[in-house]
């Protein structure tokens, strides 16, 4: 067998090199992450450029176009406003063409009022009508409304298919119409400077990184700084469109064939990406992981020498000398003391020791007065939980163990100290130190002194039978076998205590009706069955989820409870209200009555005042008396 040194040493050896590989691992996977975030943030703040990028270049945009409107229905208006005052211009070609140069437009079409094109700038259009396309039929509601003034959107146009905007109103006197289209140049130049792959060209980013730009429903390429990449679809470069849309804060992907990091945003209609190489990504890794590798292993090193030297000067030498005195202990000399004083713990070990020795003595004393104290029904045992027990003769029979179970607790403080804690686990309510074994009642007192447990088990079942018994005479009606008020407040006290346990409930006030008119007809003896008879019923209504009592005289109580759902309480309250209307008693053989009573009722779940709770059910009993006796009127 290896020395304790021998021992240390190797394991602080194995532990630093393990702690070392540990902290590579960890300080690795926190670079990784890093590199991770700092890819993501540079990702994020990339994004953040296009999209304010792209906002601007839409304002722009939005006010090119608001312009181009606004001068190409300027544009119509005065050229409307020219041949209305010189109609011969209608008849030139070259006239209209003129007009066309001076107002800077490049096509002028005159229609007349069916909405057919006779004259303008370009004579091959001459014929077309308002229906003679999709473009062209945008204007033809000017035909039913001559105060139109309407301005097209950049389309193509019917005749050539090439992009223009066209405006269009009625001539002052109404006699025909002129639409002006213009070529939009300027329109065309900011929509180009919207186009992503032109903001990738423009944006200062890191030339390492690829950009792109893909289509959300289509998957298409339609921008990246690798141009060769546009028009493609994104799985032609090894990208999926549902990482692309659950990407989070990034995700791997091999892309043309290089593995790569890869952080999407959406933007607009568009996911916009930066994707960087691993190689370039996690590049300043290995150097790092290197370093950091020297650095630990010189310090492990360094170290584990020291701890090794410290733990042979100040832990093992004490221990040994421990060990020199136990093994004094051990043979009987209890006299014998520990001192080493080499660490704060040797000298609290020592202390450990030297208080269990005077601990054994002090018990072995108490345990010779307690065993000479059992001749009564009281037990007392002693354990320690890495020990055996010991315990006198009336604990078997107290416990109720049979001679097999208490030898193999008695060899094992833990097993005795679990058996004791399933006692410890049903304390009896209301008795302090009382438990309920089965059918007996046992009271437990236990005194810790360090890891020894002494305790005295007395055997109370007697006592507590014949007081239950004495309280229940007490808390019972004499004439119904019910509760009276004393024993109702005690059980609706204990119930409300734990109200958690209550569920769905319903305290019910029960007053007897007609008891007046059996006394008279029948005597009090009769009046009397009366009441057994109403007490029978609601004693019976339910079992295990109610409580019944009578409050004195003709007036009842019946507690519902622990109804899971409130719609079961409400079923149960109408089978009560059947049983009110349909109830008949036999007070003698040849003798049988309506059982007649009024009640009232109150709802509730969880904490609430009882006494409250009893007070509105007293009231509801009354309202629902009056209504009987209406009824009856």
């Amino acid at each position: 067998m290896r020395t304790l040194g021998r021992i240390i040493r190797r394991y602080i050896q194995i532990v630093t090199l393990a702690l070392v590989l540990g902290i590579l691992v960890f300080i690795g996977c926190m670079e990784i992450s890093k590199e991770r975030e700092r890819a993501y943030e540079n990702a994020v703040s990339a994004f953040h450029q296009i999209g304010q990028t792209l906002e601007r270049n839409q304002e722009e945009l939005r006010d090119i176009g608001v312009e181009y409107s606004e001068t190409c229905l300027y544009n119509a208006e005065a050229i409307a406003y020219m041949i209305q005052h010189n109609l011969p211009a209608l008849e030139s070609l070259e006239e209209l063409k003129r007009m066309a140069e001076f107002m800077e437009v490049d096509e002028i079409h005159i229609f007349d009022r069916e909405g057919c094109i006779y004259a303008g700038t370009h004579p091959e259009y001459y014929g077309y009508t308002f229906d003679s396309g999709e473009q062209m039929r945008f204007f033809k509601p000017m035909l039913e409304d001559q105060s139109l003034k309407l301005v097209q959107e950049v389309t193509p146009n019917t005749a050539e298919g090439k992009l223009m905007q066209y405006s269009a109103l009625w001539s002052g006197d109404g006699q025909f119409i002129v639409q002006v289209g213009k070529a939009p140049v300027r329109l065309m130049k900011a929509t180009e400077k919207n186009e992503l792959s032109y903001i990738f060209a423009m944006l200062k980013i890191d030339p390492a990184a690829i950009y792109y730009a893909v289509d959300m429903e289509s998957g298409e390429i339609v921008g990246s700084t690798d141009l060769d990449n546009v028009g493609k679809d994104l799985t032609a470069v090894g990208l999926d469109l549902r990482d692309v849309r659950s990407g989070g804060m990034g995700f791997h992907a091999r892309v043309n064939g290089v593995h790569s990091y890869c952080v999407f945003e959406q933007i607009g209609a568009n996911y916009v990406g930066r994707v960087m190489p691993d190689r370039i990504l996690y590049q300043r890794l290995p150097a790092n992981m290197v370093s950091l590798a020297v650095g630990l292993l010189l310090i492990t090193f360094f170290l584990s020498s020291v701890v090794t030297w410290c733990m042979n000067r100040y832990v093992v030498g004490g221990i040994h000398n421990v060990n020199e005195k136990l093994r004094l202990i051990a043979g009987g000399d209890l006299e014998e003391r520990v001192d080493i004083r080499t660490s704060v713990e040797l000298s609290e070990l020592s202390s450990y020791i030297n208080e269990m020795i005077g601990s054994l003595l002090a018990n072995n004393k108490k345990m010779s007065y307690a065993l000479g104290k059992t001749n009564m029904y009281i037990g007392v045992y002693e354990y320690a939980r890495q020990g055996g027990v010991r315990f006198t003769e009336h604990i078997p029979r107290i416990f109720g163990l049979e001679e097999s179970e208490a030898k193999r607790l008695s060899g094992s403080g833990g097993l005795f100290r679990e058996f004791l804690g399933q006692i410890f686990c049903r304390p009896l309510q209301g008795e302090e130190g009382v438990f309920q074994l089965d059918e007996r009642y046992i009271k437990l007192e236990e005194i810790r002194e360090g890891n020894e447990t002494f305790g005295i088990a007395i055997d109370v079942t007697e006592e507590i039978v014949r007081r239950r018994k004495i309280e229940g005479e007490r808390d019972m009606d004499a004439l119904t076998g019910l509760y009276n008020r004393r024993g109702l407040d005690a059980r609706l006290e204990r119930l409300f205590a734990e109200p958690e346990k209550l569920g769905h409930y319903a305290v019910v006030m029960i007053d007897a009706d007609g008891l007046k008119g059996i006394n008279d007809t029948y005597g009090h003896d009769k009046g009397d069955e009366y009441l057994r008879k109403i007490a029978d019923t609601i004693n019976a209504f339910d079992p295990g989820n109610s409580l019944a009592a009578r409050q004195g005289g003709d007036e009842f109580v019946l507690f519902l409870y622990r109804y899971e759902q409130k719609e079961e309480l409400v079923e149960a309250l109408r089978l009560l209200e059947f049983i009110q209307r349909h109830c008949k008693a036999c007070l003698e053989p040849e003798l049988r009555v309506r059982l007649e009573f009024s009640l009232g009722y109150v709802m509730g779940r969880g904490q609430a005042d009882y006494r409250e709770l009893l007070r509105q059910a007293d009231e509801r009993m009354y309202e629902n008396k009056r209504e009987r006796k209406k009824s009856r009127e």
